[in-house]
């Protein structure tokens, strides 16, 4: 977006409405009562996105859920090809081993660097794609509107939601402490976990927590999980090579953010019948988080 504008909306604006200033004046949004983005527009023309109230609920059974660990290359999928499956970020370069039915970005410079990935994913008519405000605009700056294929559904960081202030970190619990949909962290308070994403997702530093928020939203009761290493950060993702290797933040994040995120996440699952089993055997998520089992051991 033009940098005449960003400075007029800095100028304007608290650094708390910051994260809005590519999206000023170019986007318009309306919100539900239930406080998703029920409309949008960019440039003046409407994008066609799902009420997120028309999914609640909708799903049911088993779902694959394939994030990005290397262990996906040594993992054996035939015995999971029945099963709809949710890609997130690279995992698309396994679109002909598995069933995608959904997918997850949230990360906006996956989109920059793997275009001609992205681009391929939202041509496929039978994807629903999860992705942000920002997430729509980049994809439309890339393709055009008459690339975009798959349905579209937007998902919004609790504390970077689109035209809304910021919320810090350490004002997560004062924020939503009256919203009944969310559940808190109880060794640490500003770790949450949503349960209605038309009010928000929770971040804890991997694509993976908000796939299980969306998950969990959409009804299905269990959830197969492949790449859910948060191991070995030094390698390759599945779909990498050590000569085109995006950076990784995980390792600095892991014991403060995402195991406990992890396993407040599997608590709020399990409370709600949702069993998750992790295809990752050497994961280092423990197996009092996910069950770890073998393909061939699901069914």
């Amino acid at each position: 977006m033009g940098t005449f504008f960003k400075q007029i909306y800095r100028y304007s604006h608290s650094r708390r409405f910051r994260h809005n200033e590519n999206l000023w004046p170019y986007v318009k949004i309306k919100r539900a009562s239930e406080g998703h983005i029920s409309s949008l527009s960019v440039r003046g023309q409407p994008v066609a996105i799902v009420n997120l109230s028309d999914i609640a609920r909708k799903y049911s059974g088993d779902l694959l859920l394939i994030a990005s660990g290397p262990s996906v290359n040594e993992t054996d999928f035939s015995p999971l090809q029945h099963l709809p499956a949710m890609g997130v970020n690279g995992s698309w370069f396994m679109h002909d081993k598995t069933n995608f039915k959904f997918f997850v970005i949230v990360d906006m410079t996956f989109i920059d660097q793997r275009q001609s990935m992205v681009k391929e994913m939202i041509n496929d008519p039978d994807i629903l794609f999860f992705t942000t405000v920002r997430g729509v605009v980049k994809v439309i700056e890339y393709f055009g509107y008459s690339a975009i294929r798959c349905q579209i559904a937007i998902v919004e960081d609790a504390c970077f939601k689109s035209f809304q202030p910021q919320v810090l970190t350490e004002e997560i619990h004062q924020s939503y402490q009256d919203e009944e949909s969310v559940r808190f962290c109880k060794t640490d308070r500003n770790i949450a976990f949503f349960k209605d994403i038309r009010k928000g997702v929770f971040d804890a530093g991997t694509v993976a927590h908000w796939a299980l928020q969306i998950i969990q939203f959409m009804g299905f009761s269990r959830v197969i999980i492949a790449g859910l290493d948060m191991n070995n950060f030094q390698q390759p993702r599945f779909y990498e090579n050590e000569n085109d290797k995006s950076p990784c933040g995980l390792e600095q994040q892991f014991s403060g953010l995402i195991e406990p995120a992890f396993r407040h996440a599997s608590q709020v699952l399990k409370e709600n019948s949702i069993e998750v089993l992790n295809l990752s055997l050497n994961s280092a998520l423990d197996s009092s988080i996910f069950k770890k089992v073998k393909p061939h051991d699901v069914c």
